[in-house]
């Protein structure tokens, strides 16, 4: 990112600020310009900056974060859910949502809270409905049910269109910074999609269940009781998926709004549950596409 700072600061308040008034005004071609064009600057200013990927130092920055947060009055309550969940963290545990709960943010002058509004902002008197949740992850409520159907279908043969013509020891060579090799990428999908698997099928079979939080990504480098043929791995993901689908193809459409209660990130329906399975699978695609060249 070029240009001062502060200017560069400045300019993207404006675009904030310019959003919310065209909004006003009932431009909102122009309003979703604006916002877009400041989400673009933030992201490609963050995307250059170093941060610590140990759990210890990255708890120490989101504290120091934190801290540093009192002199722009924020609410209290989002820097002690900051903190605590640092902490959390930094113990080798996943922060869950009773200690990080979803935030909501007025639309209109910005202030936070961590429980679903029910009355007007005390700033600028904003309705409650108006308030912007955030979720944990956007994948969560990306799809619809017919078009996660149809994500979940296409994937595993993306998948295997990038396998092929790949040896196995190719497939078991991990890249030169140490990260995960193709097999270990096809094992988390194997992996998450038995998880999705699983979860279905208490939703079907039980009222309101409870979903336990799975550290699915740790999984992918431990090798006890794994396939030794990493296209075993691939078809063993793609034979559990055809599975899924063809539960999924049978439920009426009313089940996907079926709850359950996650320990992470709380109540959550099944058609946000396979959303985010089938979104996610997305994000490591790149992984094998880049390793195979």
């Amino acid at each position: 990112m070029t240009g001062n700072p502060s200017e560069w600061k400045d300019t993207l308040v404006n675009l904030f600020a310019l959003a919310s008034r065209l909004e006003g005004e009932g431009q909102y071609n122009l309003a979703k310009l604006a916002r877009a064009t400041a989400d673009s600057l933030s992201r490609q200013a963050a995307y250059h900056l170093e941060i610590p990927t140990r759990q210890n130092e990255l708890a120490a920055a989101i504290k120091k974060a934190a801290g540093e947060l009192s002199s722009f009055e924020v609410n209290p309550d989002v820097i002690a859910a900051l903190t605590q969940g640092a902490d959390v963290m930094a113990s080798g545990r996943l922060p869950l949502i009773d200690v990080t709960p979803n935030a909501y943010v007025c639309r209109t002058c910005g202030h936070v809270v961590l429980q679903e509004p029910v009355e007007n902002c005390p700033t600028c008197g904003a309705w409650p409905s108006t308030y912007q949740q955030f979720l944990p992850v956007y994948w969560l409520n990306a799809l619809e049910p017919l078009s996660a159907m149809e994500r979940l279908r296409r994937t595993p043969i993306e998948v295997e269109k990038l396998l092929d013509g790949l040896s196995d020891a190719e497939m078991n060579q991990p890249p030169d910074d140490g990260g995960w090799a193709i097999r270990n990428t096809l094992s988390h999908l194997r992996d998450a999609q038995g998880l999705l698997n699983f979860r279905l099928d208490l939703f079907l079979t039980q009222e309101h269940p409870v979903l336990e939080s799975k550290a699915v990504f740790s999984w992918a480098t431990t090798e006890d009781d794994r396939p030794p043929a990493v296209r075993v791995i691939f078809e063993t993901y793609n034979v559990s998926r055809q599975e899924t689908l063809q539960k999924l193809e049978s439920l009426p459409l009313a089940d996907w709004w079926k709850t359950g209660e996650h320990e992470e990130f709380g109540t959550m329906t099944l058609r946000q549950q396979v959303s985010y399975f089938a979104s996610h699978e997305l994000t490591h695609l790149p992984q094998i596409d880049i390793l195979r060249r």
